[in-house]
């Protein structure tokens, strides 16, 4: 399959056009025309890049690229040798990052959701850009001490901090990520829990003082579905031979 249609693919499913990002999204580094092999991953780290070498990838996809807003322009030291090994390998970086964060089906939102258990799943109204914080409803009301051990069973991981009260939860609210500043939207769009990757010292006072019960699960954890979600689509709809490779991150 071509480059040019598989990024026409991925951006008419994303539409990185109609979000204001922090990075450019779509193609970063230049590979082969032809892509057979793609792997999907959360950051084009040394680690990842490696391993679609050992995989004889033509395309990687993540959601944290490269060429951040505000980040050392000159090419040197570690981000030298990240795209040295790209493009010694003629391989393509494809990265999607508030697009693949807010997408209303296979974005990290949605999907943290739907691996949760949730159902009535949509985009909180008035939060900017639409889908960046979502909401969702479990059937049954869970207290947040369940809601926690969920958490772990299903990420595999060691929650990063939590707040936690006695009251049921049914309304919860994501923002995957370092996410944790919208904690007062979440509230206001009357969550019982707010679930995020990341924890600043305020939020917790916020969590305490307002009642809604916090949960940070790793920003890393929070975010490896909706690349893998993106994956499944793209190989779906294509010939693609998509493989997910995790590179573990406790952050």
């Amino acid at each position: 399959m071509l480059r040019e249609q598989v990024l026409a693919q991925l951006n008419d499913w994303l539409q990185p056009e109609l979000v204001q990002d922090y990075c450019p999204n779509g193609l970063q580094v230049q590979g082969q025309a032809e892509i057979h092999k793609v792997v999907t991953g959360v950051t084009a780290s040394q680690a990842l890049i490696d391993q679609a070498v050992a995989a004889q990838a033509h395309a990687i996809i993540v959601h944290h690229g490269y060429f951040w807003e505000g980040e050392a322009e000159p090419i040197v030291g570690m981000k030298y040798n990240r795209i040295k090994t790209l493009l010694e390998h003629q391989i393509n970086l494809i990265a999607y990052h508030l697009p693949l964060d807010i997408h209303p089906e296979f974005g990290n939102n949605r999907q943290l959701l739907n691996l949760l258990g949730c159902e009535a799943i949509h985009a909180a109204a008035g939060v900017k850009p639409e889908g960046i914080l979502q909401l969702g409803q479990f059937v049954e009301p869970i207290s947040g001490y369940e809601l926690a051990d969920r958490i772990e069973f299903k990420l595999g991981r060691t929650l990063v901090a939590c707040e936690l009260n006695e009251q049921p939860i049914q309304r919860v609210a994501v923002c995957t990520g370092g996410g944790q500043g919208f904690i007062e939207q979440a509230l206001q769009a009357g969550a019982d829990a707010f679930i995020t990757g990341e924890v600043s010292e305020q939020t917790i006072h916020v969590a305490r003082e307002c009642g809604i019960q916090f949960i940070a699960a790793g920003h890393h954890a929070t975010e490896r579905y909706g690349v893998q979600a993106l994956g499944v689509k793209l190989a779906q709809a294509s010939s693609l031979d998509v493989e997910f490779i995790d590179i573990d991150n406790p952050a």
